[in-house]
């Protein structure tokens, strides 16, 4: 036998058991619990999210789900802990998001971790509606009506985010350079502290998601008056119209994702993306998100890695367009 031949016949061979064992790989996986890291605080819209996800996504895996929450800094924290901590075996994901993936590198001088390169993003779980509100005694009930207002009320109107470099930052600045009017900017570290300040007058509106809103929105104590995450109206408040409508363009982007630390098995990513889809196909699931305004997701690894790095190009052209500082 030639060396030629002697060296085809290994490399086929190691084809063969490398084929072998990323089959076994798959079916093995997942054979421990498995940590999810929530970059955001407890309670909040993120939870919220994820919970029916993860509950059926433990049934379909076989193996305990454990939500860990590791938040801060607008989820970057939690983001910087999987990048760096994080084990590439599947076995720690983090529960992704626009904001810390697509926004922070835009409004970050320094970031400790690379949004694509130390990640293996699996799929996008949710696509929340996010909408803004207002207090109801200010005689504001539409977008028109809040940039009159402003015209008029220079330096009285603050608007709440859920902090510096987040997708409700870049809405709210957003909307005040595309309507010519100054808002002043009030980061909280998440959602709840935004809608308790809201509530309390400290602040008079927000860009703030629909699953944190509602309770509100159904007891009057806060306006709806306009959907800032779509140019389309959304099926949760179809009367209700777009910013798009009245700014063209005008959208914010928002998801919720899974992704796993870089060098993670592409059996173990597609494994995990494979039955995600499956869980967000189940009507009650679907039901179960819409409660919370939002969207079910599903995308390939290969979609969602585009998506993230298109969202970083127009974050960055929004936040040099907007004059946001880098932090």
């Amino acid at each position: 036998m030639s060396v030629l031949q002697t060296t085809l016949g290994r490399l086929i061979t190691l084809f063969i058991l490398c084929g072998l064992t990323s089959s076994a790989l798959a079916q093995s996986y997942p054979s421990k619990p498995i940590r999810i890291i929530n970059p955001w605080p407890a309670g909040g819209p993120a939870e919220a999210i994820a919970r029916p996800i993860t509950e059926r996504l433990s049934k379909a895996l076989g193996q305990p789900i454990i939500i860990e929450i590791k938040s801060g800094a607008n989820g970057m924290v939690g983001t910087e802990y999987v990048a760096k901590n994080g084990t590439p075996d599947g076995y720690v994901l983090l529960l992704s998001h626009a904001g810390p993936t697509t926004i922070s590198p835009a409004v970050q001088k320094e970031l400790a971790y690379r949004a694509v390169e130390d990640f293996e993003h699996v799929t996008i779980l949710a696509m929340p509606t996010i909408v803004l509100v207002v207090k109801p005694e200010l005689p504001i009930k539409s977008v028109p009506d809040l940039i009159t207002y402003a015209r008029k009320n220079p330096g009285k109107l603050a608007y709440g985010s859920t902090g510096l470099g987040s997708t409700t930052h870049l809405g709210g600045e957003l909307l005040a350079m595309m309507g010519d009017v100054k808002f002043l900017h009030v980061p909280y570290k998440g959602a709840i502290p935004v809608m308790q300040d809201l509530l309390g007058g400290q602040i008079q509106f927000a860009f703030i998601g629909y699953s944190a809103a509602v309770a509100y929105i159904k007891a009057n104590t806060l306006r709806p008056i306009a959907i800032g995450s779509s140019t389309q109206r959304s099926p949760v408040s179809p009367d209700l119209p777009a910013v798009h409508e009245t700014f063209t363009g005008f959208e914010i982007s928002s998801w919720y994702g899974l992704s796993a630390p870089a060098r993670t098995p592409k059996e173990v990513v597609y494994k995990l993306q494979t039955e995600i889809t499956k869980i967000l196909k189940d009507p009650e699931v679907i039901a179960q998100l819409a409660v919370t305004g939002s969207e079910p997701g599903g995308m390939s690894p290969e979609l969602f890695v585009r998506k993230i790095q298109l969202d970083i190009i127009q974050n960055t052209k929004l936040v040099q367009a907007t004059g946001i500082e880098k932090q």
